[in-house]
């Protein structure tokens, strides 16, 4: 297992992190605890969930983890959010003062420690002034509660607001941003990923495979059936399948995936995981697998080197395809400032 630097923090984490929103969901506690242990034996120390996964079950699952092994919360950085609904009161979702108290709270209980390491807003809050949501933020990391902060799904501007507004004021600043990212996912390079790098934000990829659609595990034009995400919710699963079907760069990219797993023999979803390795600015991948040989398979990505000339391919097939203003090649030669004798 490599290590990396949690954003331009001192804190170091596996460069694999384990997602936990199955817990409580697709994988009962027996089941996540065995995760757990596989994960830990592995040498990975960075744990990942939110108060909303399964409506707290997977805190709570955690929690029970940790309280069985002592010491273990010492040794692994552990990583929550808070933001969506945990109540049906005005107050009991959003970036408010007054919800992230509560959320924070309950979040220590259910995990049974008195320390989060990394607390993170799930997603933007437009009604709360982002200078209320930071304060919150410096005034926990002051009290010890959490020890960083960071961001989940926000936009680029609204990277660049929050570390404005903290840099400004002298409170503590965002080290981490966690957006969906993967080879077939990668608007992100558009604005978040300068933005992240901008203010010193570790990436945090979540839906590293695209929902299962990197894993090789889905046929071209055939629907899934069985024990696979879209399988196992027929009328929401035939939805997203037929969208990404229609797209034959779906196929394009799954295929090139195939071509360089082949050459490794290796499995699809360890390539897709070993590319997003290589992106600027990513700290640690999230990992959602639902069963211990399922994260074997995934983990075994960390000793898997792409040539430059796969990279280069996997880069080019899965490429953002955004021709409209102002992403289109004309606006990026708008934007291009080349020194005299085109250097």
């Amino acid at each position: 297992m490599d290590y990396r630097t949690l954003g331009t923090s001192g804190a170091v984490v596996s460069a694999f992190a384990l997602g936990t929103m199955t817990f409580g969901a697709e994988a009962d506690e027996q089941a996540s605890h065995a995760i757990l242990d596989g994960y830990v034996d592995a040498g990975g120390t960075f744990i990942d969930t939110a108060d909303v996964y399964s409506r707290g079950r997977s805190e709570s699952i955690i929690g029970h983890w940790l309280s069985a092994h002592p010491g273990a919360a010492e040794r692994l950085v552990l990583a929550t959010k808070g933001r969506f609904p945990m109540g049906d009161g005005p107050n009991d979702l959003g970036l408010s003062r007054t919800h992230l108290r509560r959320a924070l709270e309950a979040s220590l209980r259910r995990l049974g420690v008195e320390h989060i390491d990394l607390y993170q807003m799930h997603a933007w809050d437009g009604v709360t002034p982002i200078e209320e949501t930071l304060r919150f933020l410096d005034d926990a990391v002051t009290r010890g509660q959490i020890g960083y902060y960071g961001f989940s799904n926000y936009l680029g501007w609204q990277l660049t607001k929050a570390a404005h507004v903290a840099r400004s004021t002298g409170w503590a600043p965002a080290v981490t941003v966690q957006p969906q990212y993967n080879l077939l996912v990668r608007g992100i390079e558009h604005e978040v990923v300068p933005a992240a790098i901008d203010a010193g934000l570790g990436l945090l990829p979540w839906s590293p495979l695209a929902g299962g659609w990197l894993s090789g595990k889905y046929v071209r034009d055939q629907a899934p059936t069985g024990a696979t995400r879209l399988g196992e919710n027929p009328k929401r699963g035939m939805e997203a399948w037929d969208k990404r079907n229609a797209d034959p760069r779906t196929w394009e990219v799954i295929d090139a995936v195939a071509q360089v797993a082949g050459a490794h023999g290796a499995s699809s979803s360890q390539v897709a995981l070993a590319w997003l390795l290589t992106r600027p600015a990513v700290t640690s991948v999230i990992l959602g697998a639902r069963t211990v040989d399922q994260l074997a398979d995934n983990l075994g990505a960390g000793d898997l080197v792409l040539s430059d000339d796969e990279l280069r391919m996997l880069d080019e097939v899965s490429s953002p395809r955004t021709e409209d203003y102002p992403y289109g090649a004309p606006a990026v030669e708008q934007r291009s400032r080349k020194l005299a004798g085109g250097r």
